[in-house]
This record gives C-alpha cells, structure tokens and sequence, in this order.
C-alpha cells in the first residue's frame, strides 16, 4: 500500500514536471528589448536547402536565410548568432528555447501554425512551369498534346501531374539535371521546376529561348517564433514589411535565387 501511494505520488510528480515543460516556452517569452540587452539574436536556419541555407568555403551559414537573419540582427542592433538544424529538430529547438527565432525555410502550413508563431511571409519555395518563349502556354489547359518534363517523384512531379489534363504527355526522369536537359535538347516542350532551376537553364541558353509560363505551386516560408510573443512578433513583421518596401529582401532573393521576390497572397 505505501509502495502504491509512492509510486502515485511520483507519477504525479512527473506529470506536473510535464506539464511545468510543456509551458515554459510560453513562460519564457520574449521582447526585442530582451535581444538588445543580450547584444545578440540566436536564429535557427537549415544549411542543407540550398540557396535558402548552405554554408561557404569557412563552413559557416551561407545563403538567402542567412543574409536575411544577419539583416534581421543588424536592424536591431544586435549580433546574429546562427545555429545550424535541421527539418525535423527546428521546431523543438525554437519550442525549447534553444533559439530566439527560426529563419530556417519553414513552409507555413495549418499544422504547423498550432505549433509556432508565424510571422508574414519572407520566402517561398516556387515550382514553375517553363517552357519555350512564345508557346502558347498560359495554364494548364493549355498542356493538352505538350510533352512535360519532371524530375520523377517530386513536388513538380506531384504538381503537374495534379493540374494536367487529360492528353498531356508527362515524361518523367531521374533528376532536375536530366530534365533541364531535355528541355535544352527539344526532347519536351516545357518542365515543371524550381525557379532555381529555371534561373540555372537561362543562364545556359541564349537570352530570351525559354520563360515562366505560369506557377504550378508557392510555398510561402515565414520567420517562426513560439506562441504568445506577440511584441516580438510585430517587430519581425514590422522588418519583413520594411524590407519589402524598400527591396532589401528582392535585392538578397535575386542573390541566392536568380529571380523576384514573389507576391505573397
């Protein structure tokens, strides 16, 4: 009977501890005054999604999220201290504190907005549809009888695959690279690809052989926080907007990404 109540008691005592764990970061948050009094801004950002995060030649954080978090920290005054992780570990790392912020390429989605705190968009990963300059291809009706190229399985692949109609010829290869080619060899008419890809095609041809046809999918990305830092929050909206306006951000996406910064709808 003492053993039992024990071991109650314990469990108890391991579930307050639970609970206290699970509302420490909403506890904890905090304010840019509280950045500034530290002198620095620790930032979250993958460096394996390039151009959004790589590393340079000295191995350290490289890439369009890196030039945006160094932005960040240099309108507020502060150092930018950025901590490599990765896709499965960002969001706990942001929840447990471990980072101020993440500027680590997180696509804004429903399940994730239960999570973190997001911030307006300052990203997106987009999937084109590229094609000869002058095909009459404005949408995707307009593929009917075109011959389309993706790389086999992957989020271009899945898009175009859903948005062709009936009549369109999909010709699937290994990889980015071998679709590119085909494209450049006239073996299909159009690909679905990344707009890095896109910017890598065009700089292979003659200007002006192949455009943006239309986007098949955007994936806007956005600074995420913990939940309940709504101060801190209106001070990353506030500098994503200000750096929007005043084409600080464009100036960095064409760096790292060849192309204009999208619309966010």
């Amino acid at each position: 009977m003492i053993h039992f109540t024990t071991r109650r008691t314990a469990l108890a005592a391991l579930g307050l501890g639970a609970a206290m764990t699970l509302l420490a970061p909403l506890a904890s948050a905090q304010s840019v005054a509280d950045i500034k009094k530290k002198g620095e801004v620790t930032i979250g950002m993958l460096v394996d999604f390039p151009p959004y995060g790589t590393t340079n030649s000295k191995n350290e954080p490289d890439g369009y999220d890196a030039d945006v978090a160094k932005l960040l920290a240099k309108d507020w005054g502060v150092k930018a201290n950025i901590v490599p992780v990765t896709g499965p570990n960002r969001i706990p790392f942001l929840l447990t504190n471990k980072v101020d912020l993440l500027v680590a390429s997180l696509a804004v989605t429903p399940d994730r907005a239960k999570q973190v705190q997001f911030s307006q968009p300052y990203a997106a990963a987009t999937i084109v549809l590229y094609g000869k300059t002058g095909a009459a291809i404005k949408s995707a009706a307009d593929l009917k009888g075109q011959r389309v190229g993706v790389a086999r399985a992957s989020t271009q692949d899945v898009a175009v695959t859903k948005a062709a109609p009936e009549g369109t010829e999909i010709r699937r290869f290994d990889d980015d690279a071998s679709a590119m080619q085909a494209l450049m060899s006239g073996q299909v008419d159009a690909i679905g690809c990344s707009v890095t890809v896109a910017a890598q095609i065009a700089k292979r041809v003659p200007p002006k052989t192949f455009e943006n046809k239309f986007t098949l999918v955007q994936q806007n990305m956005a600074i995420a926080m913990r939940p309940g830092q709504d101060e801190l929050a209106k001070a990353v909206n506030d500098f994503v907007q200000k750096n929007t306006a005043n084409g600080e951000l464009n100036k960095l996406y064409n760096k790292w990404l060849q192309s204009d910064l999208p619309s966010f709808n």
